[in-house]
């Protein structure tokens, strides 16, 4: 809890570690399949961040069941069962609420040995840090949900969205990564001042070197932006310095609010290239290394151009 960690590890034995989250939300997109592949693969994510697999999970649904038709629910819990089982994750069963919005989500939980085990406590100086996800998918669910963005745009959020951490997770481990975080509801630097204070170091990200969807920075010069966004740039702008030409709509897509957003890991200049590589090699939706870990005082971030 100190340090904003992404699951919980509970250490059994000297050779068995339980790492256990959960996490559910309301629709981002209008289709209930991809709703629960996207809700599944969201909840998943905390383990992938620790560099755990995942082995078994509980749905948790609230659904009107008296205003809304039972089939959708279907659907929901189909997709979710899906990408379960894309991930070898076992469905072990779950509990529903009539609740008068829909929300899906898992309790999810991984083996472990404790001391493989990937914390956002482990970055140090002159690491890379690399992300594998592209941002903006908060802004287009915004826009999706304002029925203004393209169908190509939705669907390529959507895709993101549905994409599991698995693969880089698996490649991150395999390689060997100092730290880790999965770059969610806080955004890319509000994750990543966890990751900071945390690890008692600061960091310097290139806005260029972020992988953005194009049609998020669109929809932002439009208003298009989520109120979390706002929220997130507000709680970290003491501790983040922004070159003078990183203008607001920048500053909030670095803010922006992403479901089942990519794994931002910090590594090694050494083993920089072969995760890179590892990455690509795992088809992940983006691999980019955005910036550094800097000898800096804990959380203090700076963006440049």
């Amino acid at each position: 809890m100190n340090t904003a960690d992404d699951a919980a590890v509970y250490k059994v034995r000297e050779d068995l570690a339980i790492a256990i989250t959960a996490d559910y939300f309301t629709p981002i997109v209008d289709d209930p399949y991809d709703f629960g592949a996207i809700a599944a693969a969201n909840a998943m994510s905390d383990i992938y961040a620790m560099g755990v697999q995942p082995v078994i999970a509980v749905n948790l649904v609230g659904f009107p069941a008296k205003t809304m038709p039972i089939y959708i629910l279907d659907r929901i819990l189909e997709g979710g069962s899906d990408k379960a089982a894309e991930a070898k994750v076992s469905i072990v069963g779950g509990h529903t609420i009539d609740d008068p919005e829909p929300k899906y989500g898992m309790a999810v939980v991984g083996f472990t040995d404790p001391n493989a085990v990937v914390t956002n406590t482990g970055a140090r100086k002159g690491d890379v840090l690399v992300l594998t996800k592209p941002l903006g998918v908060g802004i287009i669910s915004h826009g999706i949900k304002a029925d203004v963005a393209p169908p190509a745009a939705a669907k390529r959020a959507t895709d993101v969205m549905k994409t599991l951490n698995r693969d880089a997770s698996l490649a991150m481990v395999e390689v060997g990564a100092n730290a880790c975080t999965d770059v969610t509801g806080f955004g890319l630097l509000g994750h990543l001042w966890e990751m900071c204070t945390a690890s008692k170091v600061g960091a310097t990200i290139s806005l260029s070197s972020v992988p953005v969807l194009n049609d998020a920075w669109k929809l932002a010069e439009q208003g298009m932006i989520p109120g979390g966004a706002y929220s997130n740039r507000e709680y970290v702008i003491a501790d983040v310095t922004f070159d003078p030409e990183i203008g607001e709509v920048a500053q909030l897509i670095l803010s922006d609010p992403e479901t089942s957003g990519g794994l931002l890991i910090a590594v090694s200049p050494e083993k920089s290239e072969q995760l890179v590589d590892a990455l690509i090699h795992a088809g992940t939706p983006a691999t980019a290394i955005i910036g550094e870990i800097t000898a800096d005082l804990p959380g203090r971030i700076r963006v440049t151009a």
